[in-house]
């Protein structure tokens, strides 16, 4: 018999989603709140990507709360530890650990009705209630392995990058890795050089821009420290440079006809052999995927150990990789760099609303539709961080997540302080906004731009991408406005 907790908020998930939330809800003096996750430990994506290479592709001054700056980040990219280090100093600097309930993977949620509660089961068995449901999941977090033709026969060591077996040595192994996605083009670097050999399984070549990485100085770091306002002049500036890309996501191509030149030469630059950099050259328009940044990938594919493949998989066997030219590939190993679970991710969920309305088969069905990516008509006190279309394909996406723990907060206050047990927007406000929302996707990039991405989701709607400025964002949720939404019962 599993255990019942009872509560006033509870969040899930303790990446960058979870932890904002819970610093924004102590902020709002409220200590009744618990916090879910599934791990031992805090950190999200961050501690779930171990593979070797792994970094943020925002520079860090920028990827990170802009209430607990760090100013003693090495790298303007930094590593995977490093991050997940921050959120487990930021986790004990606000006393957050006490709140989280480890070991907790949420299954399902159901509203009661009667009560007005979220009952939310774990698969602990443990069951927590509460007046409010936060949910700070984030997109990539279940990884997306294909289907491939007799993948069960294969006898080698195969793994996802986000499941990274550290156990099997790669030297002198012959390893497959399927996919050339973000997470591909910073492990394929780090491990050509010890592999026997690596055939990369390309289904279609990203846009690459140089990475302008370097390691932070000491005596910048020591300024950022000694005087922070520096540190917040050196964030505003990324910012503002971040935030002008998203000019050429929206109707205005030529921007992107900049950045591909740049990339094109950024290829011409790292490979010299005309026949892979044909391989390596997109044909879509820059921006349709996500854009990535690297200055070794590159120069690894060149390498005589490494070949890069273009025709697809036509099936796994003992031993091998069978490409769809029928050319058989022996290996030891096949790395999955395959990306993660998005526009469906929620489909295996059991969220229940009222009068028994199933979340996932709506979504599924409908497509991902919310109210500025936060709260779902028919799911009172449901509150989604990052949620569908609130994504980012040129900025910091922590900056989103602090604009919508804020705008929650605001909502549970305004709940709070009508009397109202619960809130939940209008049908007609949510059609609206959705409606404004993908005709402004329909003239962007991601629509126009001749490819097919993850931002995608089954039928080929974008759900993934907030359209325009961050500070648009920012601004249209500094309010909870009152007539979006409807207050019921009371407490």
């Amino acid at each position: 018999m599993g255990t019942r907790v009872d509560t006033g908020v509870i969040v899930v998930g303790t990446g960058f989603s979870g932890l904002g939330m819970a610093i924004r809800l102590r902020e709002d003096g409220r200590e009744d709140f618990v916090i879910l996750e599934k791990a031992s430990e805090v950190g999200g994506t961050w501690r779930d990507n171990t593979y070797p290479g792994c970094a943020c592709d925002i520079q860090s001054h920028m990827y990170s709360y802009s209430y607990e700056q760090n100013p003693d980040w090495s790298r303007a990219y930094s590593p995977q530890p490093e991050i997940w280090d921050y959120l487990k100093r930021v986790a004990d600097g606000h006393d957050l650990r006490r709140h989280i309930h480890f070991g907790q993977e949420m299954t399902g949620a159901r509203w009661d009705e009667d009560s007005s509660r979220w009952e939310v089961t774990t698969a602990a068995g443990d069951v927590f209630t509460g007046r409010y449901l936060v949910s700070g999941v984030g997109a990539l977090h279940i990884p997306l392995v294909p289907e491939l033709p007799g993948a069960e026969r294969f006898r080698g060591r195969a793994f996802h990058s986000a499941q990274w077996d550290h156990d099997f040595d790669l030297r002198g192994k012959r390893v497959a890795v399927v996919g050339t996605g973000a997470s591909a083009i910073q492990f394929v670097p780090q491990i050509v050089r010890d592999v026997a050999s690596l055939h990369l399984f390309q289904r279609t070549p990203p846009w690459i821009m140089p990475k302008a990485d370097r390691e932070m100085p000491g005596w910048v770091r020591t300024l950022f420290r000694r005087v922070p306002l520096t540190q917040k002049l050196y964030r505003a500036a990324l910012y503002w440079m971040l935030e002008s890309r998203a000019i050429g996501f929206n109707g205005h191509p030529w921007v992107m006809r900049l950045g591909q030149q740049i990339a094109k030469r950024h290829i011409a630059r790292s490979v010299r052999d005309r026949e892979l950099r044909a391989k390596l050259t997109p044909d879509y328009t820059m921006g349709c995927k996500r854009v990535l940044v690297s200055n070794d990938y590159y120069p690894a594919l060149t390498r005589d150990n490494v070949e890069v493949i273009t025709a697809g998989i036509a099936e796994v066997r003992e031993n091998s990789v069978v490409d769809a030219d029928g050319v058989e590939h022996e290996v030891d190993a096949i790395i999955y760099g395959t990306g993660f679970h998005v526009t469906d991710a929620f489909d295996q969920l059991e969220i229940v609303g009222v009068g028994g309305r199933h979340l996932g088969k709506e979504w599924a069905d409908e497509g991902m539709r919310t109210h500025l990516g936060i709260t779902v008509s028919g799911f009172p006190n449901l509150f989604f961080l990052l949620g569908p279309n609130t994504g980012l394909g040129h900025n910091s996406v922590v900056f989103m997540i602090e604009s919508q723990a804020a705008y929650v907060s605001k909502a549970i206050r305004l709940t709070e302080s009508a009397g109202a047990a619960a809130i939940e927007p209008r049908a007609e406000v949510q059609e609206r906004f959705n409606a404004e929302i993908q005709d402004k996707l329909e003239k962007g990039i991601w629509t126009q731009g001749g490819c097919k991405s993850w931002y995608l989701d089954a039928q080929g709607v974008n759900r993934t991408i907030w359209p325009g400025f961050t500070w648009r964002y920012w601004l249209r949720t500094r309010r909870v406005d009152p007539s979006d939404f409807e207050l019921s019962g009371s407490v």
